[in-house]
């Protein structure tokens, strides 16, 4: 019975998290994103970290990443479940802008 019991906890260590989900980080530092460029694969989660003093926005046109006011140490995020490109600025500092480019792997 012990045998049984070892081998059915090692089964359950060496299988691990049933599923994993993707993420990738973007810091906001400086009044820029960095990277201001990424490319991940659909299903993939995007956190905005605002690492700066003052506050920022993640916002597009389209109304899909549209962020509060993001003060020193908030964050953002937004998963991503469709192919295509996702232009995005800071609306309270327009000239900061960043791009998503969501592809299958």
């Amino acid at each position: 019975m012990q045998r049984m019991t070892t081998l059915l906890a090692l089964v359950a260590l060496s299988c691990g998290p049933a599923t994993a989900l993707a993420t990738d980080a973007v810091e906001i530092t400086r009044f820029a994103y960095a990277p201001r460029e990424i490319t991940i694969a659909p299903g993939t989660t995007v956190v905005w970290n605002n690492r700066d003093e003052t506050p920022h926005t993640v916002t597009d046109k389209g109304g899909e990443l549209a962020s509060p006011g993001l003060d020193t140490g908030d964050r953002y995020e937004h998963t991503f479940r469709s192919e295509g490109d996702y232009p995005y600025y800071c609306a309270v500092h327009p000239f900061m802008t960043g791009i998503v480019h969501v592809r299958r792997p």
